[in-house]
């Protein structure tokens, strides 16, 4: 079991596939992109079926998220699932996706056992996303969120960052088009995970911001703790339901008592928290022939010494040398 010294008891995974991504999203990395990590530092498709399977017979994880980058680049990911969803017991599977190459994927990561995506949609307008982005991409997201739907990855779940000047009047208008669209949608703090450490907590939009923007249009009843036990979003009834809609307040309204994630990036290193200054390297040790026993006490103790938070409300925080992109969503 991946407990730490506070208590909480890790039971949901989120293993980055990639680092690479197909948007320059302008809250994640520059135009020019990233210096990515080499190949051979990346695991392999055997390795990730390995590390998942530790976790999920030996250190009762329940949930697997795949995440990025972009995790629908990684040319593997189809053999990935069906193998982690062949494994017993058999975890919930989800995905973290821009949503750009969902079309032509959906189908065949449900039929290898996927269970839901996340996409990430910032607008409604082509113009801001090209804007934020930096990519003609708005209509190929759009129609990926159609395939997932017919697809049956669903609820299907769209995460929207808000940033000022740009897309901070679009919250209602999201909302509306979701709910007509049978999405849920949630919205995330930006987050301070850029590669160009520009991010500024008074320039961005908080998620009280959030809530009085939707209430101009809407009538929003908290779910209230019960109904959200770990999950990073709390959600509230879109007009007396049964629509809903959540907001992920990393910054301003930080979940980390309750936080059930572990986080296995592309390059085999255990990160403890999305925030997290020290990694615990799970590669070296397997290909170094250790055998799984040892692996999952590597990643006992490396929860084992988890922070009690993110640290985000600490004057001292130092932001982590790894981008999102890096680390995995």
């Amino acid at each position: 079991m991946l407990i730490d010294t506070y208590g909480r008891v890790a039971t949901d995974l989120r293993v980055s596939l990639t680092d690479r991504c197909n948007l320059r999203c302008t809250y994640c990395m520059p135009e020019e992109g990233l210096q990515w990590l080499a190949k051979p530092d990346l695991l392999t498709d055997d390795e990730i079926v390995r590390l998942i399977t530790i976790a999920v017979r030996d250190l009762g994880i329940e949930e697997v998220r795949f995440t990025g980058g972009e995790p629908l680049l990684r040319p593997g990911l189809p053999g990935i699932v069906e193998r982690v969803a062949a494994l017993t017991p058999r975890p919930q599977m989800s995905l973290t996706t821009n949503g750009i190459g969902l079309q032509r994927t959906a189908a065949a990561l449900r039929d290898a056992g996927l269970d839901r995506v996340n996409v990430s949609l910032d607008t409604l307008r082509p113009e801001v996303f090209q804007a934020l982005t930096r990519r003609k991409r708005h209509d190929d997201v759009l129609r990926g969120l159609d395939a997932a739907r017919a697809a049956g990855l669903t609820p299907v779940k769209v995460n929207a960052v808000l940033m000022p000047g740009l897309n901070d009047d679009e919250a209602p208008d999201l909302l509306a088009w979701a709910i007509a669209h049978d999405y849920e949608l949630r919205f995330i703090e930006q987050m301070p995970l850029d590669a160009q450490h520009g991010w500024k907590r008074d320039g961005m939009i908080t998620a009280g911001d959030i809530l009085t923007s939707l209430r101009t249009r809407f009538t929003l009843t908290p779910e209230g703790q019960e109904e959200r036990g770990s999950a990073p979003a709390e959600r509230w009834l879109v007009d007396g339901g049964p629509h809903r809609v959540g907001v992920i307040a990393s910054v301003t309204r930080p979940f980390c008592r309750a936080c059930d994630r572990t986080r296995l990036t592309a390059d085999g290193q255990i990160r403890t928290c999305l925030f997290a200054t020290e990694e615990t390297d799970l590669r070296t040790a397997l290909r170094s022939g250790a055998p799984d026993d040892e692996i999952a006490r590597l990643w006992e103790t490396a929860m084992w010494g988890k922070k009690a938070g993110s640290g985000l409300d600490d004057p001292s925080f130092l932001q982590p040398e790894r981008p999102m992109s890096s680390i995995g969503g």
